[in-house]
């Protein structure tokens, strides 16, 4: 059946009257992958509705949230829809409607082709990351972790045993802060998993806080958050 999977209520058309938001889908049973979603948009002030079809339509329990990204006092749609996925990738959007004119202003598949990494394990027990983006490099230090792990990597000397390349993830979760008294515009960060042999193997993950220039969203800050180990 198709219904109404998530909705939200906010002024996104900048006429100070609040608008409907609402996600459409169709889901087969309350722990079922919902299909065919779109974004929709009734405008408080004349009740038209807008439809706004989506590149990635399929995935799980969507979130919106309405805040001001760009700083032009009114708020923008933001739309999570959580894959489902092994590797607990989502799909991103962010809308603007001032003025009942849908502009797609974030689309993670965008963001997800253009921040392409790298990830070479090194002698010596480290890990490079190398971010393509904004060239920037970053080691993890892998000595701290259990002897097994280390064992099925390394000799006893420290030197790679085979060249071994991970990977980082796509998006998995994307999330709006900053909002303050001073500043009530809202940036995002993005989290992406480092991954070493396989996907469970996850060694830390890239974090990317972007803001909007005025066209786009760019990185603002980056950096490599890891895991810590147990103290004996």
């Amino acid at each position: 059946m198709y219904e109404i999977v998530a909705m939200t209520q906010g002024d996104v058309t900048g006429d100070g009257i609040s608008d409907t938001v609402y996600v459409m889908g169709f889901r087969e049973s309350d722990v079922s992958i919902i299909r065919k979603m779109s974004l929709v948009i009734n405008d408080g002030a004349t009740n038209l509705l807008t439809n706004i079809y989506l590149e990635e339509d399929m995935g799980y329990d969507p979130g919106l949230f309405l805040g001001d990204f760009t700083g032009d006092g009114v708020s923008d749609i933001f739309l999570n829809i959580p894959s489902g996925g092994s590797g607990a990738t989502s799909y991103n959007y962010i809308y603007s409607f001032v003025n009942q004119q849908a502009r797609l202003l974030f689309d993670s598949n965008v963001y997800n082709a253009e921040y392409s990494y790298t990830v070479t394990y090194q002698d010596d027990y480290k890990v490079e990351v190398v971010s393509e983006k904004n060239q920037a490099r970053y080691m993890i230090d892998l000595s701290l972790r259990d002897s097994e792990y280390l064992n099925e990597i390394y000799y006893e000397d420290g030197t790679l045993k085979e060249p071994i390349t991970g990977w980082v993830d796509p998006v998995s979760g994307l999330y709006p802060i900053g909002y303050s008294s001073r500043s009530p515009v809202y940036l995002l960060l993005a989290y992406q998993q480092i991954a070493g042999r396989y996907h469970a193997d996850s060694i830390g993950y890239v974090q990317n806080r972007l803001k909007w220039d005025g066209e786009s969203f760019v990185l603002d800050f980056q950096y490599v958050g890891i895991f810590g180990s147990q103290i004996d």
